[in-house]
């Protein structure tokens, strides 16, 4: 298992209900790493940025409205095999289509109302995470307990 960082927004639906301490919770009892969190207000064009593979879509707009409609948290999140870890955590993108017990399967019944994102490639997260972080604010340390997972 290789060590990999992903990044992980609760979006706004997510922040609004209250859902980021269960969110944290999960993905610290997984096992994995909070090196970088921090609470922003996205602008239009950091969103295209974020959104860009999807520009040109019908959905696009709406994605872009959405995640700048109010504050969200972002997290660099670290450890084991993270992309594939926290994917699994968060379930499929598709609210109504998610397992019970994943993040999206609990919490979210609607496409567009998802609560929560997690990047879904090494690619994705090379992209995605310096619309967010500058490096300086990525703190990478150990926990000391990574042995235990």
């Amino acid at each position: 298992m290789s060590i990999e960082s992903t990044l992980v927004l609760v979006k706004p639906d997510g922040l609004k209900r209250r859902l980021t301490g269960e969110i944290i919770q999960r993905l610290e009892r997984k096992g994995l790493n909070i090196v970088a969190m921090k609470m922003l207000k996205l602008t239009k064009e950091q969103a295209e940025v974020h959104y860009s593979v999807h520009k040109g879509k019908p959905f696009f707009p709406g994605l872009v409205e959405f995640i700048t409609s109010d504050p969200l948290i972002a997290m660099v999140v670290k450890g084991h095999s993270a992309i594939s870890v926290v994917r699994n955590l968060v379930g499929a993108t598709d609210g109504a289509k998610a397992s019970p017990g994943t993040i999206r399967g609990d919490f979210a019944i609607t496409i567009d109302k998802s609560v929560i994102h997690a990047s879904d490639s090494v690619e994705s997260f090379e992209h995605e995470c310096p619309i967010y972080f500058s490096t300086d604010e990525i703190l990478d340390f150990s926990y000391g307990d990574e042995e235990l997972f």
